[in-house]
């Protein structure tokens, strides 16, 4: 412990990524990036803002990103807040709409950083378990709350929790926060962005990472109530206020406008997905239903830390969780149809 610490950062237990690596020869599938390019046109527009234009500040605001958000999901630029990633808009989020007296409520199966900002903010938080089928049951959710946040689909599980689900949790909860966090819903689910008009308490997060393949340039969003938008705003801008650069609101709002690039993408995603579930079933993985970019596995004959490190000897990486329910369990990225293959010529050698 360093003497000039503040005190709560010895409290403090940092989210930990999965690996990036050195080594370029890698079969990378642990983090879940998009295995294609980002949209041309996002590419053709981040290269004009390398201009002489670079010595002047970005638009605080980012106004142009916003209305092109706006425009895709059909709500107005009021209803839209920008952030550096999905992970800074969430730790917004923490601050600015899930400090409360009584606890935020999540799965105990879910995305590791929220109990982090918990402990970096001082929000006391329950881990709601997930059903035997690792799922979210609504009911679980009626317990008092200060708010209550939840990927979908989860991560790392990727099950989807329909919107009629996500309704129930609402009405149970009217005087709550009901934040959706969805990094990959744009992989087989429907957004929750189509009941905010209806309920003041859903804010709804994405993030350009995934689905548009702009990990690389950090830009996520929430969708919500003009007055939770208010509150992220003030955070924001008691804190950093000019969080996107030129090279983000350019690349980001190209990528927001080509769509047909983005949906071409994502089904190419979920084909080689459905395609690697069942290639997995005959080698008799356990496989939970998946509306994400990855699919959550075990062998019921093979130790999930000890095929994780197998498929490394064989220079491709998996995500091994070591965690209470879930230590068996491997998340495995969709890559394309040929590191799909590899990576099931490879099991088939493990395994034989």
């Amino acid at each position: 412990m360093n003497r000039f610490w503040s005190p709560i950062v010895q409290t403090l237990t940092p989210y930990v990524p999965g690996e990036q690596p050195k080594q370029t020869d890698l079969i990378k599938l642990n983090t879940n990036e998009n295995p294609y390019p980002p949209s041309p046109r996002a590419l053709q527009a981040m290269a004009a803002e390398a201009a002489e234009s670079l010595r002047l500040y970005p638009d605080p605001n980012a106004d142009r990103l916003k209305q092109a958000i706006a425009d895709f999901h059909g709500v107005t630029p009021a209803q839209v807040f920008v952030g550096n990633g999905s992970d800074e808009v969430l730790a917004h989020t923490f601050l600015g709409l899930l400090k409360h007296d009584l606890p935020l409520l999540f799965p105990d199966i879910s995305y590791s950083f929220y109990p982090v900002y918990s402990g970096l903010y001082e929000i006391d938080f329950v881990q709601v378990p997930l059903t035997e089928a690792f799922e979210i049951d609504p009911q679980d959710y009626q317990m008092a709350n200060g708010g209550i946040i939840f990927p979908n689909p989860n991560a790392p599980t990727g099950r989807l929790l329909p919107l009629a689900a996500i309704e129930t949790i609402l009405q149970n909860n009217p005087d709550s926060v009901v934040v959706v966090d969805e990094a990959y819903i744009d992989f087989g689910g429907e957004s929750a962005v189509a009941l905010v008009d209806r309920y003041a308490n859903l804010l709804v997060i994405q993030t350009l990472s995934k689905s548009r393949s702009l990990a690389g340039l950090r830009v996520g969003f929430a969708v919500g109530d003009e007055g939770l938008i208010e509150a992220l705003e003030r955070i924001k801008n008691s804190f950093n206020s000019y969080p996107l650069d030129r090279f983000a609101i350019s690349g980001a709002v190209a990528a927001m406008e080509d769509r047909a690039y983005f949906s071409d993408t994502c089904q190419r995603v979920i084909s080689t997905r459905e395609q690697l579930a069942e290639r997995l079933g005959e080698l008799g993985f356990q496989v939970l239903p998946s509306a994400a970019n990855f699919l959550f596995v075990r062998h019921p004959e093979q130790d999930g830390a000890e095929l994780a490190a197998r498929l490394r000897e064989q220079s491709i990486i998996v995500r091994h969780f070591r965690q209470p329910r879930i230590d068996q369990f491997l998340r495995i990225t969709v890559g394309t149809d040929e590191q799909s293959r590899l990576l099931l010529e490879a099991l088939r050698q493990i395994l034989a």
